[in-house]
């Protein structure tokens, strides 16, 4: 089974087509849709989720995947859950760079006070980071460094911020999920 987290932009068509592709390494492929704009009630709504559909699988290792925003959570809600994860191209400061798009910015930062303590050294190789050299969003090259002592890192030439095209990644993804 693969979680899949759309992007702050919950509505684009790209997500359908990358939930497509998904289903070359899984046939069970479900969407986790949040609001976006409140973090404290989308931790506590995907959280509830995850628990929910864990219990509709028999899948030994399922997978967390997420693009921009849903990288964010899915790092963290696969962490909390002990489900390994893949972040491509994620946020990881929504508190700084969400100011206007959203409500209350600033409880991605108190998320972030209250989450464990180091969890990403506790999360150390249980996640796989893609990033586009071009991504025209984020610096990709200062969050890879941030992560890069956790978890392993891959690089796409191609795709843009929100990666339509997974495929050339699909089977990193598959073996990752698998090992």
């Amino acid at each position: 089974m693969i979680f899949y987290l759309h992007g702050f932009d919950a509505t684009s068509p790209g997500n359908h087509e990358k939930m497509r592709q998904l289903q070359f390494i899984d046939p069970d492929v479900r969407l986790l849709s949040y609001s976006t704009l409140h973090p404290r009630h989308d931790m506590q709504h995907l959280l509830k989720e995850v628990a929910k559909q864990m219990q509709y699988t028999d899948d030994p290792a399922p997978l967390m995947v997420g693009v921009g925003l849903g990288g964010y959570w899915a790092e963290r809600i696969g962490f909390l859950n002990g489900l390994k994860s893949v972040l491509i191209n994620p946020n990881l400061h929504p508190e700084e760079n969400m100011q206007g798009k959203i409500d209350r910015p600033e409880e991605y930062a108190d998320i972030a006070n209250k989450c464990v303590s180091q969890f990403r050294l506790k999360n150390t190789q249980r996640a796989m980071c893609i990033f586009s050299v071009n991504d025209g969003v984020f610096d990709n090259q200062q969050l890879a460094s941030e992560l890069k002592p956790y978890y392993s890192i891959e690089w796409d030439e191609v795709q843009p911020h929100k990666f339509p095209q997974l495929a050339a990644h699909l089977p990193k993804i598959k073996a990752f999920k698998l090992a």
